[in-house]
């Protein structure tokens, strides 16, 4: 049985502040929180610096980052999970995330 990679390599893309700042635009698929869908989505889009900076504008538009997923979990406990997402999960509790 192969296991899914938690985390997918982003190589040789720039997220400048605008690209950063487009990852706050979109719809939620049906059932999902939109907060929650957009921190996941740029959390899985991007390097850890590059996520940083995202989650700064995230809170700045009044988005929450303790939103729950479909499974009800935030993103901070689901990213414990993963291998490599140790770095994410240190931006989102400096940013005020809890589990």
């Amino acid at each position: 049985m192969s296991q899914k990679k938690d985390k997918q390599k982003v190589l040789g893309e720039v997220f400048d502040k605008e690209r950063i700042a487009g990852f706050l635009i979109g719809e939620a698929p049906k059932g999902v929180n939109l907060d929650y869908h957009l921190l996941e989505r740029a959390y899985r889009s991007m390097k850890a610096e590059s996520f940083a900076s995202f989650v700064q504008l995230f809170l700045a538009e009044g988005k929450d980052l303790n939103s729950p997923g479909p499974d009800g979990k935030t993103l901070l406990s689901r990213i414990k999970e993963h291998r490599q997402g140790k770095e994410y999960g240190e931006i989102l509790k400096a940013a005020g995330a809890e589990q």
